[in-house]
């Protein structure tokens, strides 16, 4: 048996693969949310810059959707009621 292999519950382990494969799995799990971070960052970014090139502001067109919204629901009780139903 060498040096850096174990005998765990009858299982020889090879102590250096196992940490090699720890050091491994950390790195490519801190890479990737690094990856992960930078992609939202972009997309945020494109997303913010695509609100300032509009000509009218989501806030206002909600704003209007919303009147319509109200203005087409009057209409329809008005007509409801104007049917005597």
């Amino acid at each position: 048996m060498t040096s850096n292999q174990k005998f765990i519950g009858g299982l020889r382990v090879n102590r250096g693969m196992i940490t090699t494969g720890a050091a491994l799995t950390g790195i490519g799990a801190v890479l990737a949310a690094t990856g992960a971070t930078l992609v939202c960052v972009a997309l945020a970014n494109a997303g913010r810059s695509w609100i300032h090139r509009l000509e009218t502001q989501p806030a206002e067109l909600a704003h209007h959707a919303l009147h319509r919204a109200k203005a087409a629901s009057a209409a329809g009780l008005e007509a409801w009621r104007a049917n005597g139903t």
